[in-house]
């Protein structure tokens, strides 16, 4: 005999957006009054369900731990679960009489798979279910060009983004949730999500603090900005970018919230608007990925460009080695890439000089560098990681011409004129002074003692030469234009 649908439980889904506040699910199973289930499903089988890099793996653990807390407060609880999702739900649905399932849409075609596989296994069991949205500012279906595809150029479609005006005002956190018996889960512990021999994750802990509470901390904090954003930002030393990226990745703040208190913030403070217009944009630009991604299921497999398919990639493990180490020579992209080791994360200007260096210096194709930043950044997004690889690869959406070849040395000297970010990330290089600093190799045999340096030895000379290297790379463009 079933018992009456206000004391039967509602299952809450949470996939990425681990939350509580602007959770369209979250709120409309509380605001219901039946028991509410919150459940996290660990899905490492289901079909096109790209595997969780290292990093991402660390911060999902942390993450989860901050959303069972934040649960707890409110009265719930958070069960884990492992396995294929929709056979996991669906079984778990059944054996405790839910009413109904509630998830949030992700406009991934990977997770719409996922979540139509778990429709069809509820309506198989007679269970209800409820797709809600909240995944984008604007849902990909309403950017459309005239022939009905997804945009593919970021100002217009950023454009017609800002043309719809506001998105939907974020949602309340609820302030209480009706208990549901208690249910077993398993334990995070069990999911050895976190590395344990070597323990690699100690610069993960010291820089950051996941969950949502960090989230909306590290937004207010950003929000009172001084003035400079908008041109500060391209200098990896001044530390005024957001740092809100890994908490976007996994829901911890959704992109409304961001929307609405960057135009609060605007509207306090006139002279920093342009500031926010700025910082918006790069929002935006996480949002154009997230819709090239729903056009485009296979953007880190496949170039968008179909004729770089016939590009003259080498390949070069030592070299590809070297590049993830921080041993090029190129002090700026060594210190990219050991920040990225140590912190999870690297600066934009950064990863645009190291990603240019390895596809075009190197000639090492764009996913190998793709699968290196999806296993080692804590904001490794299915959308924004291989968009920008091949924006930078020029085999994308809105490229980067091929032969807009980056200039390590003048990126350096532009970016970091005094060395700091150089010296906090590359220490043997810390005596060098700031004309030397980024091309340690020009400095004499007397300069590089006095600093401590043996090119070759405890610092490598340049791996490439830079004209040797971007004239290769325009050869092989221009080999592929003949082909």
């Amino acid at each position: 005999m079933l018992t009456p649908a206000s004391s039967r439980p509602l299952i809450v889904w949470f996939r990425d957006d681990l939350r509580l506040a602007d959770h369209p699910a979250l709120h409309a199973a509380a605001q219901s009054g039946a028991p509410v289930l919150c459940v996290y499903v660990l899905d490492e089988v289901s079909d096109d369900v790209r595997a969780l890099g290292g990093a991402v793996r660390w911060w999902l653990a942390q993450s989860l731990r901050a959303l069972e807390s934040e649960l707890r407060a409110l009265g719930g609880a958070l069960i884990l679960r492992r396995g294929p999702t929709a056979a996991v739900l669906a079984e778990l649905a059944q054996q405790h009489d839910a009413a109904a399932v509630h998830w949030n849409e992700i406009e991934i075609a990977a997770h719409r798979a996922v979540a139509d596989a778990l429709a069809d296994a509820l309506t198989v069991a007679g269970i209800a279910y409820h797709r809600h949205r909240g995944d984008t500012l604007v849902e990909p279906s309403a950017i459309r060009s005239k022939d009905g595809r997804g945009m593919r150029v970021f100002t217009p479609f950023w454009r017609r983004v800002l043309s719809l005006g506001d998105p939907p005002q974020p949602l309340p956190r609820p302030t209480t949730l009706r208990p549901a018996p208690a249910v077993p889960t398993e334990q995070l512990s069990d999911w050895q999500l976190e590395p344990t021999a070597p323990d690699w994750a100690g610069g993960l802990r010291q820089t950051w603090t996941p969950g949502e509470a960090a989230a909306q901390t590290r937004l207010a904090a950003f929000l009172a900005m001084q003035p400079g954003y908008a041109e500060g930002r391209d200098y990896p030393d001044r530390h005024i970018t957001s740092g809100l990226s890994p908490h976007l990745r996994f829901g911890e703040i959704s992109p409304r919230q961001v929307w609405y208190a960057a135009r609060f913030a605007a509207a306090e403070r006139p002279a920093i608007a342009p500031d926010i217009d700025k910082f918006l944009s790069e929002v935006g630009w996480r949002e154009f990925c997230r819709h090239l991604l729903f056009d485009h299921p296979d953007l880190a497999s496949r170039n968008l460009q179909p004729a770089f398919d016939a590009f003259p990639w080498q390949s070069d493990d030592a070299v590809l080695t070297a590049w993830q180490r921080g041993r090029t020579g190129y002090p700026i992209v060594d210190a990219g890439m050991r920040e990225l080791w140590h912190s999870g994360v690297m600066h934009n200007r950064v990863r645009m000089v190291v990603g240019s260096f390895l596809v075009k210096h190197l000639l090492i194709d764009w996913r190998l560098g793709e699968q290196w930043f999806w296993d080692t950044l804590v904001d490794a997004d299915p959308g924004s990681n291989p968009g920008n690889w091949q924006w930078v690869a020029g085999c994308g959406a809105d490229a980067a011409p091929y032969f807009r070849v980056f200039n390590p040395v003048l990126q350096s000297e532009k970016f970091d004129a005094g060395g700091a970010y150089i010296r906090r990330w590359v220490p043997e290089l810390a005596r060098l002074p700031n004309d030397l600093i980024h091309q340690p190799w020009t400095a004499t045999p007397l300069e590089l003692a006095a600093a401590g340096i043996k090119l070759g030895g405890n610092y490598p000379g340049p791996i490439v030469d830079h004209k040797t290297g971007r004239q290769r790379a325009l050869s092989a463009y221009a080999e592929l234009r003949q082909r």
